[in-house]
């Protein structure tokens, strides 16, 4: 397990790498998340990302590209990204923000993406 400089646990479950991302969170918090993130998906050989954003009030556009940028990196590393725990507040500000977070995939929970992750292994 690694974590990032802001205390973010980072885990693998069944072959996916899975965060949570806090609310308190800073900008610099959030690109060392990524790069540890990133890291973990090489260092475990993961085929998917869960990142976990329930805890999330609101996303700013650095927040949202930052999601955006940690599943095309996981993307080009054959993992595949599905973000959960989505609240209506933040799906309506990203729409308002014109961010698409495209090949972000979203399910209801963890459970459900990493079902999701394995039904699609080969």
């Amino acid at each position: 397990m690694a974590g990032a400089s802001g205390s973010v646990p980072i885990v693998t479950i069944a072959g996916c790498v899975v965060v949570a991302i806090r609310d308190d969170l800073d900008d610099q918090d959030i690109l060392t998340l990524q790069d540890e993130l990133v890291e973990e998906v090489s260092r475990r050989s993961a085929n998917g990302v869960v990142i976990d954003i329930s805890s999330l009030e609101i996303v700013d556009t650095f927040a949202g590209r930052m999601l955006g940028a940690m599943a095309q990196m996981a993307g080009m590393m054959n993992a595949r990204t599905i973000v959960v725990g989505m609240r209506p507040a933040v799906a309506m500000t990203l729409v308002d923000l014109g961010m698409t977070l495209e090949g972000v995939e979203t399910a209801l929970n963890a459970d459900r993406a990493i079902e999701a992750i394995r039904a699609g292994q080969a």
